[in-house]
């Protein structure tokens, strides 16, 4: 992909000799991340964005995020942010890394842990009565516990992240279940990993800030895809083809009504009105045109028509001008 793209972008610039060589950013998820991806994105001399697992630069993520080299962002949008840069050795080169902390993923990360610790702690409980009632002889039937099945079911209850970390669980001969919360650990992983995000740029000219509004705006192709598959607009789904060829051609087709959308979008926010396209496209479709027959009294002339559009709010009577949808002249 990334091959086809830049031989896309390499002829773009030929299209006119005056014209400057596209100057463009690739942005992409932790998901794409692997060495030989990179040195693709290296070979062709390509500007990127990512990010890379706290796991795999833990003397990265260790650091508190009370660290005094953090600076918080100015930038409308990125209240919640503070960051600084290093500079270390990532796939064969010397990268440049901005290492950031967002207190409001902070706070979505803490949630999600704390519920994660009370579903765990909760079938641990029930394991270790399990086991406890089966050594007292309450439980007979079935097959016996063993120390390699309690272990297996304990790290399926412990998979989530962090868990295993923040969970200390003993087995005891019959076995038998002891398990205790390490709340030091839980302190120090809500001081350094919750909140945190690594990201990897070429872009070492930017400010911080505004390598990391790029890295955010991966929500805007997200969004896309979600729209995509919408089953009432210009959707993907259902899809009543089976062949290859007309599978391609509902894929142009529902691709083209992708960019009108977004082509419609972006005339209506150069305009001055800020509205997502999701609402854009529910106003625009509560617009109706209403035909008015009046009768002719002369014989043998046609009935007067009178067309009007329906009683409009404020939001859609701008949108009827941006895109000046006003009535044909009325015909008889």
């Amino acid at each position: 992909m990334i091959d086809r793209f830049h031989e896309f972008l390499k002829a773009l610039s030929k299209t006119d000799s005056s014209t400057p060589k596209t100057d463009v950013t690739i942005i992409f998820d932790k998901g794409n991340n692997s060495a030989d991806n990179i040195a693709l994105i290296d070979k062709h001399e390509l500007h990127f964005i990512g990010a890379l697992k706290l796991g795999e630069h833990k003397e990265l993520a260790l650091i508190s995020n009370k660290d005094k080299r953090f600076v918080p962002c100015e930038k409308p949008g990125l209240e919640s942010i503070k960051s600084f840069s290093v500079e270390k050795v990532v796939y064969g080169q010397k990268r440049h890394l901005i290492i950031s902390y967002n207190q409001k993923l902070f706070h979505t990360q803490l949630l999600t842990v704390h519920n994660d610790i009370e579903k765990a702690l909760q079938s641990l409980s029930e394991l270790k009565q399990r086991l406890a009632d089966r050594a007292n002889g309450l439980i007979k039937g079935g097959r016996a516990p063993t120390e390699s099945s309690v272990n297996k079911r304990c790290k399926e209850i412990l998979k989530r992240p962090y868990l295993e970390s923040i969970i200390c669980k003993t087995l005891k001969p019959g076995p038998l279940l002891d398990y205790s919360l390490d709340t030091e650990e839980l302190a120090k992983l809500s001081d350094s990993y919750l909140g945190k995000s690594i990201i990897i740029t070429t872009r070492k000219a930017w400010q911080n800030e505004d390598i990391i509004e790029a890295y955010h705006s991966q929500y805007v192709i997200e969004h896309i895809f979600r729209s995509m598959k919408d089953r009432n607009t210009g959707s993907w789904w259902p899809l009543f083809h089976w062949t290859d060829q007309k599978i391609q051609i509902h894929g142009l087709y529902c691709t083209i009504a992708v960019l009108l959308r977004a082509l419609i979008h972006r005339r209506v926010t150069q305009s001055g009105v800020t509205i997502s396209p999701k609402r854009l496209l529910e106003e625009l479709s509560e617009i109706k045109e209403v035909v008015n027959l009046y009768k002719n009294t002369r014989r043998g002339k046609k009935e007067k028509r009178h067309t009007v559009l329906t009683k409009m709010n404020e939001i859609q009577e701008h949108l009827v001008k941006i895109f000046d949808l006003k009535p044909q002249s009325d015909t008889s």
